[in-house]
């Protein structure tokens, strides 16, 4: 044998046991339920949130370092999920107009847009802009709020929140409950937050009963 052949039969014996390899890697990429390429590809870095999930730094950014620190409710993956939030009360404010005011601060909060950590973790709201709150009417029960919107107008994950982060406050009474109407109607009614409300807002109006107004 020709030094000349040896080197060709050695070139191919290095070809066979590449493609013997390739095959072999691309054989347990097919396992794996991956197509095997030929050109590199760069997925970029794996994800680093985890839906629904919030590190104690980030929840700590999210309330102003002024304000009473409050929770309001936002949706991700399909349910309630708490998160902080601050509102401005004025020192000095009597009970009723504090109610008030802590009821408007927390439906602003529940309108505005969720911030980039909690977009990223999935985070959203339903809560339409621009919705307002008034305290009871003549005859009203004292602990009564008048929206803007009729409460069954809202979409029904936006009156799951409003009612979850109101009962939850103290913008409502502490039974767990809060009393809502409308601006336009003299109906009220007492809803309840209850954890299938928490857990599936879409799939119906919170529990509510209707109560005497004005």
């Amino acid at each position: 044998m020709t030094r000349r052949d040896a080197h060709v039969r050695g070139s191919r014996a290095r070809g066979v046991r590449v493609l013997a390899a390739t095959g072999a890697l691309a054989g347990l990429l097919a396992g794996c339920g991956i197509r095997a390429t030929q050109v590199p590809t760069d997925f970029g870095p794996a994800p680093s949130m985890v839906p629904c999930e919030l590190s104690v730094t980030d929840i700590a950014t999210q309330a102003t370092s002024s304000g009473m620190p409050v929770e309001v409710f936002l949706l991700c993956s399909g349910a309630l999920v708490r998160v902080n939030r601050s509102v401005e009360v004025a020192e000095g404010t009597e009970e009723a107009q504090r109610r008030v005011a802590v009821a408007q601060g927390l439906l602003d909060a529940l309108a505005s847009a969720p911030s980039d950590v909690e977009n990223e973790a999935g985070y959203s709201t339903a809560v339409p802009a621009g919705l307002t709150v008034t305290g009871p009417t003549p005859g009203d029960p004292e602990d009564a709020l008048r929206l803007s919107t009729a409460p069954d107008a809202l979409p029904k994950y936006a009156l799951a929140q409003i009612v979850c982060t109101f009962a939850d406050s103290a913008a409502a009474g502490d039974n767990g409950s809060v009393v809502l109407g409308s601006t336009s109607a003299e109906s009220l009614r007492r809803y309840e937050c209850t954890q299938e409300t928490q857990s599936a807002p879409g799939e119906g109006n919170p529990p509510s009963e209707e109560i005497n107004g004005s």
